[in-house]
């Protein structure tokens, strides 16, 4: 994983001469930034940048939010028909998405949202919390009986024990789920590319497809926009990498 991005930041700060002259795997002879700059203007990197942290920060915290309601209900509470219900939310998951391209694509236009990002927040946070369901009814349905009670005879009520005791203990599940949620979300390519036709309101992935439908031949121009879209959420996953690591061994150790 380390070595294509290593080539792809090394290609990416290559001039096109040098880029021709010694190829793809050979070291630059100096560090050119007109790949970066050209790209970033062409196709105005700075909004596309924006659409993207903006869809994939809301999807992440209300797909999270979702799965936590619908997570507390299933595993929890006492939801009828518990096995057919989880199952539901497995045949969700393993729906491909170019089954819900026309579906969502005729729905947003009837509903008016068509290239706007509330459709595509809307549509991915609906398919983000059918995993995070699952993953956190498996996580809730473990989940101490007698914390519950003790908190129940205390006088807290339904919601109170939801948001001050399930959710502070279910907190790294949360966290591992808002960074997976986040970083999937930002690389989504075809439902983006369906629904956001306009400039303004694509994002970065489809803005990284076009470029290089484009641009076949330009290697050095398209190494510098993989390397602006792939960096923020390289960033985004090292910030949060105790998030991770935490989340994963308290559900190791459970």
């Amino acid at each position: 994983m380390v070595l294509p991005f290593l080539v792809v930041a090394l290609n990416a700060v290559k001039s096109p001469a040098d880029y021709s002259a010694n190829g793809p795997l050979s070291l630059p002879e100096g560090i050119h930034l007109d790949g970066l700059r050209d790209f970033w203007q062409r196709v105005d990197f700075g909004r596309k940048l924006f659409n993207s942290a903006l869809i994939s920060g809301s999807v992440a915290v209300l797909a999270a939010l979702l799965s936590v309601l619908n997570a507390y209900a299933i595993g929890i509470g006492r939801v009828r028909g518990r096995p057919w219900v989880l199952a539901f939310f497995v045949l969700a998951n393993m729906l491909p998405q170019e089954a819900l391209v026309y579906p969502v694509y005729y729905l947003s236009k009837q509903a008016g949202l068509y290239d706007t990002r509330l459709s595509v927040i809307i549509v991915f946070t609906v398919i983000q919390s059918a995993f995070g369901t699952y993953l956190l009814s498996s996580v809730l349905g473990a989940f101490p009986k007698e914390v519950i009670e003790a908190a129940r005879i205390d006088g807290a009520t339904k919601w109170q024990v939801l948001w001050r005791v399930v959710v502070p203990v279910s907190r790294p599940t949360i966290g591992v789920l808002l960074v997976f949620f986040f970083i999937w979300t930002w690389n989504e390519f075809l439902l983006p590319l369906v629904m956001l036709i306009s400039n303004d309101n694509q994002t970065v992935s489809v803005a990284l497809g076009v470029l290089q439908g484009q641009r076949l031949m330009d290697a050095t121009m398209t190494n510098a926009a993989a390397l602006l879209g792939v960096l923020p959420a390289f960033c985004f996953f090292l910030i949060f990498q105790r998030t991770l690591t935490r989340g994963i061994a308290m559900g190791a150790v459970k």
